[in-house]
C-alpha cells in the first residue's frame, strides 16, 4: 500500500551515484520531490527524466530539492546521470527496501523481471510529511508535474 498524504514520509539511506549515503533526514527542512522510476534507459524513464531536467528552474524556483530513485545500480545510475545530464541527485534502491516502503514496487514488471519501482512521485513538506503522493501501477504513464509544482508553490505560499 502506498503512503497517503498527510502521513510521516518513511526515512531512509541510498547510495547517490557519488557513492555517496543519502537519507530524507538530512533534507529536512526543505520541500523534497521523490520521483520513483522504474528503469533507466528506457524509453519512458528517459522522458520523464528529461522533462524534469528540461523544467528543473522550475523545482529551484520552489526551493525544492528532487531525488530521481530506482532499482538501478548506481554504476548504471550514474551513467544515466552523465549521458542526460540530469541535475538532480540519482539514488539507487538495488535492495528495493525504499521502493517497498514507499508503496512503489512492482512485484511483476514487464518480461517477468519482479521488484522494479513503479513510477511515482512524492512531494514530501520541510516538516517530513507527505503533501503529494501518486503512485502509478501503468508504467508509460508520466507523473503529473502539473500537480507536483502546485503543491510546492502552495507549501512556499504556506511559509
Amino acid at each position: 500500500m502506498s503512503l497517503k498524504i498527510g502521513q510521516k514520509a518513511p526515512d531512509f539511506s541510498l547510495t547517490n551515484t557519488e557513492k555517496q549515503s543519502v537519507s530524507l533526514s538530512q533534507f529536512q527542512g526543505q520541500p523534497l520531490v521523490l520521483l520513483f522510476f522504474p528503469m533507466a534507459f528506457s524509453s519512458v524513464c528517459t522522458e520523464e527524466m528529461c522533462a524534469v531536467r528540461d523544467g528543473f528552474d522550475d523545482f529551484q524556483d520552489l526551493q525544492a530539492v528532487v531525488l530521481g530513485i530506482s532499482v538501478d545500480s548506481l554504476f548504471t545510475l550514474a551513467r544515466f546521470k552523465q549521458d542526460y545530464k540530469l541535475p538532480f541527485e540519482m539514488l539507487s534502491d538495488f535492495n528495493k527496501e525504499v521502493s517497498a516502503a514507499y508503496g512503489a514496487l512492482h512485484e511483476e514488471f514487464a518480461f517477468g523481471m519482479k521488484g522494479v519501482s513503479k513510477r511515482s512521485a512524492f512531494v514530501i513538506d520541510a516538516e517530513g510529511v507527505v503533501r503529494y503522493a501518486e503512485v502509478s501501477d501503468h508504467p508509460p504513464t508520466l507523473p503529473n508535474f502539473k500537480a507536483v509544482r502546485e503543491t510546492l508553490a502552495s507549501l512556499n505560499a504556506n511559509v
